[in-house]
């Protein structure tokens, strides 16, 4: 079934910084240019890991094509990360993509912690990020030890033979986030790198997909972009004027050959935007935001929409 993307799937395990036999990556290269995926995210409660991907099959009798989770911090969603995990190997048999983020605590304060402050406002200080991002000290430690609990799950996954679009330190140019709003190499991309090398290297999790994301509210991508090796799919998060064909026509030159997607959205793009941006290879609403910022006549007309694929026209991965 795969056989069209074998010799793309050669040529990105050379400069890709996804290792494993790759079938979901040399798909998402295929269909760019002509075809998006309708994603759906689903975070609080990882009790109920389909609570949103459900709404969009009540609303639309479809099943979106991409199901997100989310490791989460709160100590109830802490608990119940089994249970998402579990959900992405499901919908990975069902032929879905999968996406995976992580809302990681800071490494200064214990894991659970809160949103605000938490992951918002509860910045390191620039002494604390020097620690955090140099080999051996006491930070660095923390955060070695947060990526061997959540590579428990990954590696998990990866003996399933799940692929994962893994997305950590996602909008890097948010500066409320914790590790965001660092640009220059020793910065939050140098965060990315570390987490990177962590996780493919020592932890040999060689079926993640790299995410490198960012949101649009400042355009100093170079700044923050951890480099090629590191990062397999490019993603941007629009809550702003993120559709606007400026922007579109400013990430084309930085994402090259490589794959891009509308990484969060509050409102989703109209069939027109999609038309006229066609690289975006998926799109994936935010959870709850999918009720609040959409009618579901709007819903229903995206999925309808010969461009977009959902979950019953995806090949099998295995």
């Amino acid at each position: 079934m795969f056989r069209p993307f074998l010799l793309a799937a050669s040529l990105l395990l050379a400069t890709s910084a996804f290792a494993q036999s790759a079938k979901v990556l040399p798909y998402l290269q295929h269909i760019a240019g002509t075809k998006t995926l309708a994603g759906q995210h689903n975070k609080e409660p990882n009790a109920e890991p389909t609570k949103w991907t459900d709404y969009v099959y009540k609303t639309t009798g479809k099943y979106p094509a991409l199901w997100s989770g989310d490791f989460l911090f709160q100590q109830e969603n802490i608990d119940n990360r089994w249970k998402m995990i579990k959900e992405a190997e499901r919908q990975y048999r069902q032929g879905a993509v999968v996406n995976i983020m992580w809302h990681a605590c800071p490494p200064a304060s214990g894991e659970p912690c809160g949103w605000d402050p938490g992951l918002l406002n509860q910045l390191l200080t620039d002494a604390q990020w020097q620690e955090l991002i140099t080999d051996g000290t006491p930070l660095n430690k923390t955060w070695k030890s947060r990526m061997d609990d959540i590579a428990v799950y990954l590696q998990y996954l990866k003996d399933q033979k799940v692929e994962v679009l893994f997305r950590p330190l996602h909008e890097m140019n948010q500066g409320k986030f914790w590790w965001g709003g660092r640009p220059g190499p020793q910065g939050t991309a140098r965060l990315y790198q570390i987490t990177h090398d962590y996780l493919a290297k020592t932890k040999g999790l060689t079926n993640l997909i790299w995410v490198w994301d960012m949101q649009d509210m400042s355009r100093d991508f170079a700044a923050y972009n951890p480099g090629e090796k590191y990062w397999d799919v490019f993603a941007f998060d629009v809550y702003d004027k993120g559709y606007e064909q400026s922007w579109y026509d400013y990430i084309l030159p930085i994402v090259g050959s490589k794959s891009m997607a509308i990484g969060e959205c509050a409102k989703l793009p109209a069939p027109a935007v999609l038309a006229a941006q066609p690289r975006w290879v998926f799109f994936m609403n935010w959870a709850e935001l999918i009720k609040e910022n959409n009618t579901p006549e709007a819903v229903r007309i995206l999925y309808a929409d010969p461009r977009v694929l959902t979950l019953d026209e995806l090949p099998k991965w295995k």
